[in-house]
């Protein structure tokens, strides 16, 4: 399927029923909905100075730091951002992390990365992220995982308690 969006790009499919990645016909803004098709924008990092170690090479922890950034923005995209999730009883802990260093990273690079919903069950989000350099090098693959509790601390059934979160996450759930 085809949407109004340019250049190659994860979005939800009506036709398959979850998220794919298309070619698209023509660039427009970040994270919009066309008709029933959810078009996700990448998330663009550059690299700052005080990221990188004495070599001049970015230090390793900071690929993890991005992959919360690009979480973040995934969320706004998807019209749940982290303030919006916690001011109605929300909390999404990390509960794993993985990272897959591919080439190095340098000061003033520019990095998109793209988060795609690898996993999602009504406790446990699983969600993949793919960085990539200006040539399209990819210099980091990882994954985060995620559990749903409230203010308490107590395991949240995101289906029964927050319906609509729970669907908007299905339909991007490979």
């Amino acid at each position: 399927c085809l949407c109004e969006v340019g250049g190659l790009r994860n979005h939800y499919c009506p036709k398959h029923g979850k998220q794919r990645q298309h070619e698209c016909l023509s660039e427009t803004g970040r994270g919009r909905s066309i008709g029933r098709v959810f078009v996700m924008q990448k998330y663009r990092h550059i690299v700052q100075y005080y990221e990188t170690d004495k070599m001049g090479i970015t230090h390793h922890s900071n690929y993890i730091r991005w992959m919360e950034e690009a979480r973040i923005d995934f969320l706004r995209q998807i019209g749940w951002d982290y303030a919006k999730l916690e001011s109605i009883g929300i909390i999404s802990p990390v509960t794993a992390v993985n990272c897959k260093y591919k080439k190095s990273t340098t000061f003033g690079d520019v990095i998109d990365i793209d988060v795609i919903v690898e996993e999602f069950k009504e406790v446990k989000l699983k969600l993949q992220y793919t960085m990539t350099n200006e040539q399209g090098e990819i210099v980091c693959q990882g994954y985060s995982e995620h559990g749903f509790i409230n203010p308490e601390g107590k395991l949240i059934r995101l289906k029964r308690e927050y319906p609509n979160f729970y669907h908007a996450l299905s339909e991007l759930a490979e």
